[in-house]
């Protein structure tokens, strides 16, 4: 393809006129976390755009989206962990990886907070070695895309986060996150590996089957006429970006490190639309029409930050991006794909 081949060596994006699917078209893709809510519609994405895509995977979930869909059988599939080095080194080096997304993590903040080592080894030692294979390989690896987090910021007064301001996190899963996003920037600035660094907002969407997570958790309760259960005091204020926004962000950020400029740098992905958790779960009750299910608050919930929303100024400018769902289409989205998944499993 000479018009990516063009835009490699640095020229404007103005200047590479090519669609979504033709750059995307026969590249070797290497994305971790295949099986979790965004790897599963990263793969179904990158497969519409004709990548070819490899998987690194550590357990096979029956449920995730990306089995029950039949996508895993469109793709590669490498067994292993991102905490193995020698694994992420083969996934890349033998499958000629072109792009790396890196979306692998342990993701859960309770989990975290219960038994933080684990979370430090996936999320930081497996974010180097993904970056010290890339650097390795680095006559063929022409982009790596980290996925950090808002929770890499930590908790500042000044809100909403930007991305000048400092990576402070103090809680397990935070401090995984900051130290990933440091490290992915230290391999950009020691070494010019070409690595873009994206901080979503809470992402939510169907196929998150982690019921610790307050829309899956909502929308079963309200599907099975019950009341969800809110573990904070209902205040806490979050971002929440529909998945495929954040597929869409991730996509673009990688298709704009052609332009030189873009390498190195960070950008925020989010709605732009804070909600507490109270109104976040409103939406969710009136959408599914269960207006006489209130939910039960219960005020235990420790180690969270807050108040947390991004600013996605940056995105907009740099990189033409800009969320195609607003919170009710996504979530009109995500239940509709919830009742589906819900009532398959009833039928068993």
């Amino acid at each position: 393809n000479p018009e990516r081949t063009m835009g490699r060596r640095g020229c404007s994006l103005e200047s590479v006129e090519m669609t979504p699917s033709s750059y995307w078209a026969g590249i070797p893709v290497l994305v971790t976390g295949a099986t979790g809510i965004v790897g599963s519609w990263m793969c179904s994405e990158l497969l519409d755009r004709g990548a070819h895509i490899v998987a690194l995977v550590k357990d096979a979930d029956p449920q995730s989206e990306l089995i029950r869909s039949g996508n895993i059988y469109k793709l590669t599939v490498v067994n292993g962990s991102l905490e193995d080095f020698w694994t992420v080194e083969r996934a890349i080096n033998e499958h000629d990886i072109e792009i790396v997304i890196h979306l692998g993590a342990q993701a859960i903040v309770g989990s975290a907070l219960r038994s933080p080592l684990p979370t430090f080894e996936t999320n930081i030692r497996g974010t180097y070695n993904i970056l010290e294979a890339a650097r390795m390989h680095a006559g063929r690896v022409k982009s790596v895309v980290v996925a950090s987090s808002d929770k890499a910021y930590g908790e500042h007064d000044t809100l909403p986060y930007t991305e000048d301001a400092p990576l402070i996190g103090r809680n397990p899963y935070d401090v995984s996150k900051t130290c990933a996003d440091l490290i992915a920037q230290s391999y950009h600035q020691t070494y010019d590996l070409p690595v873009g660094i994206a901080r979503c907002g809470n992402i939510y969407g169907g196929g998150d089957l982690n019921w610790s997570r307050i829309v899956p958790t909502a929308i079963k309760a309200y599907h099975e006429s019950k009341s969800p259960i809110i573990r904070s005091d209902g205040t806490f204020v979050r971002d929440y970006l529909f998945v495929k926004d954040a597929v869409s962000g991730y996509l673009r950020l990688a298709e704009a490190m052609q332009d030189d400029s873009i390498k190195g740098q960070a950008f925020n992905f989010g709605n732009e639309s804070p909600v507490t958790v109270l109104e976040l779960v409103a939406q969710i009750q009136d959408l599914m029409e269960a207006h006489h299910l209130d939910p039960e608050v219960l005020g235990t919930v420790k180690a969270e930050i807050h108040s947390q929303y991004l600013s996605a100024a940056k995105a907009r400018k740099l990189l033409d991006w800009t969320p195609a769902n607003d919170l009710k289409s996504g979530l009109v989205e995500t239940i509709a794909w919830y009742r589906e998944f819900l009532e398959a499993e009833s039928r068993g």
